[in-house]
């Protein structure tokens, strides 16, 4: 019975190819006529932003923004338009077109997709690739600003800075990030625990809905206008630009990175930072980033934990804090570094050597890891216990010379503490010591093994299970991980077999999602593996 199963599940994906394929050569010709003839005056203005496999341009384009390389082989699907909108038009049009001829829309703004999903799908798709919507217009007496979704989080930083060395926004810390796509989920990073996400500190949008129409906060009413700021991107419209509050930042920030390995006291160390980081003031930003080195004694293997520190504020008021509140860490003056906040941005992103006109780059050309990436997250309530840790060590120095295992501890608390996990979509606030992104990467020459370092992240996630948040096992819906649940292809997924996973990222307030997403969307047109699908289709 089982083989079967097996082979009727094998002639259904091959069935389902087949008319793929069939779907794909009809679907594009009528796609592309449709978008000539949605504005005829404007017919010469869109041939500029459409892109085929027949475009000698094409192929660069798709990877340009593809930051895994796990979903830029020869077997991965590939979108049969790429449009690159100059204007809402274009946008709508492409809806519009869509919709029409039965393919699906990916929307790519910085294309850092933890599982490719804005520029992958396994049904015949189109890729709205926001990258020249990506203007950012600060106004600096109003510590206001307008940021198109396309604009990297380097660009937002750099364009506000320009203007104003005093302000910025809480954004994420990569600078290749993009805007739209983190504030649809969120958005953490170096000044969250003082200023909240990135979505907290949005005050309007414009957005492109389902039927083409353009809203704004007014128009889409609070449920959308909620719902967008933390509920994922790719399942209730296109936010084609946010209005953002900026926030304050001092002249002189310090900045502090110290390693210890397991025979400095690292297990000792991390199990102590548990306790004091999430109670920090709310002006320092504190991660630990666990890899493994060789040790200087006889070059064994080893684990490292380096201990990073975000202060905004001098040395003069950090050291002391530090010192008080972590004296086991052992610092001393001359492992604090005074500089400028745009300074430490470029520090954090291993760039400390350029100047800030870098995070303009979009490119991959300064990534720190090789591009070939599984990730995890967690998040936890309780402290893990030291021998939880050694454990956790163990799994680390398992990972064989062809891949590079990072697990990145972000301290939570501040103001995170204060803001209600209803305010946004984001409910991982109160009682949140810290979040864990688990990372394994690895070279293109060993991408034949990929399997074998996917593996071992399922099996480090599984060891994990008893240490971290439970009821449920929360995670970071902008660190998308498919392990833990999809959606059906085309979409027909029901409530309750979605909210086995929408749950771990949203918790409670998954079903006023639903609530949103059928009142907006309730032919769910904008889907993907793990959009928020309509109560429409409860089947359950």
């Amino acid at each position: 019975m089982k083989s079967l199963h097996r082979s009727l599940s094998l002639l259904f994906i091959v069935a389902c190819s087949l008319s793929w394929v069939s779907a794909s050569a009809n679907s594009h010709d009528d796609f592309l006529e449709c978008l000539y003839s949605y504005h005829p005056k404007e017919s010469s203005s869109i041939t500029q932003v459409i892109y085929t496999e027949t475009n000698s341009s094409y192929s660069a384009l798709l990877d340009s923004s593809i930051r895994n390389q796990r979903f830029s082989t020869p077997n991965t699907p590939k979108p049969l338009v790429i449009v690159t909108p100059l204007n809402i038009s274009h946008v709508q049009a492409t809806i519009y077109c869509s919709k029409k001829h039965g393919l699906e829309i990916r929307t790519r703004s910085g294309g850092h997709d933890f599982e490719g999903l804005s520029y992958v799908s396994h049904v015949p798709f189109v890729v709205i690739d926001l990258v020249n919507l990506r203007s950012v217009d600060v106004d600096v007496e109003n510590e206001e600003a307008w940021v198109q979704s396309g604009a990297t989080v380097g660009e937002v930083y750099y364009r506000i800075n320009e203007r104003s060395t005093n302000l910025s926004f809480p954004a994420a810390v990569f600078r290749t990030v993009g805007i739209g796509g983190s504030i649809s989920g969120g958005g953490d990073g170096p000044l969250f625990r003082k200023y909240g996400l990135s979505a907290d500190n949005v005050i309007d949008a414009q957005l492109v809905d389902a039927n083409g129409r353009v809203l704004d906060r007014r128009s889409m009413g609070e449920d959308l206008f909620w719902a967008i700021r933390g509920g994922g991107g790719g399942s209730f419209g296109i936010v084609i630009s946010w209005k953002i509050k900026l926030v304050h930042v001092p002249s002189t920030v310090t900045f502090c990175s110290v390693g210890r390995t397991l025979e400095q006291n690292a297990t000792q160390l991390l199990h102590r930072w548990q306790y004091v980081a999430p109670n920090l003031p709310n002006d320092v930003y504190s991660v630990v980033t666990i890899s493994t080195t060789n040790a200087s004694e006889n070059g064994t293997k080893t684990v490292l934990a380096t201990f990073i520190s975000l202060f905004q504020g001098g040395a003069n008021e950090f050291i002391p804090l530090m010192q008080e509140r972590f004296p086991e860490l052992g610092l001393v003056k001359e492992d604090f570094i005074e500089m400028t906040w745009v300074e430490s941005l470029l520090l954090m992103n291993g760039l400390s050597n350029e100047t800030s006109e870098i995070l303009l780059d979009r490119s991959n050309r300064y990534s720190i890891l090789p591009t070939f990436v599984k990730s995890k997250s967690d998040y936890v309530r309780e402290p893990m216990p030291e021998i939880a840790l050694q454990g956790l060590w163990l799994h680390l120095l398992q990972v064989d010379e062809g891949g590079i295992a990072v697990q990145n501890f972000f301290a939570y608390g501040g103001i995170m503490e204060e803001i209600s996990e209803t305010e946004t979509p984001f409910p991982h606030r109160k009682g949140t010591l810290y979040k864990i992104s688990y990372i394994i990467a690895w070279q293109e020459e060993e991408n034949n093994n990929s399997q074998r370092y996917i593996s071992w992240m399922r099996k480090l996630y599984s060891y994990m299970g008893p240490f971290v948040s439970k009821s449920p096992r929360a995670v970071y819906v902008n660190y998308r991980d498919l392990d833990i649940g999809r959606n059906n292809y085309h979409g027909k997924t029901s409530y309750k077999q979605a909210s086995i996973w929408e749950r771990k990222y949203f918790k409670n307030i998954f079903h006023r999602l639903v609530y949103v997403k059928t009142k907006t969307d309730p032919k769910n047109f904008f889907k993907h593996e793990q959009s928020i699908p309509p109560r429409i289709h409860h089947t359950s």
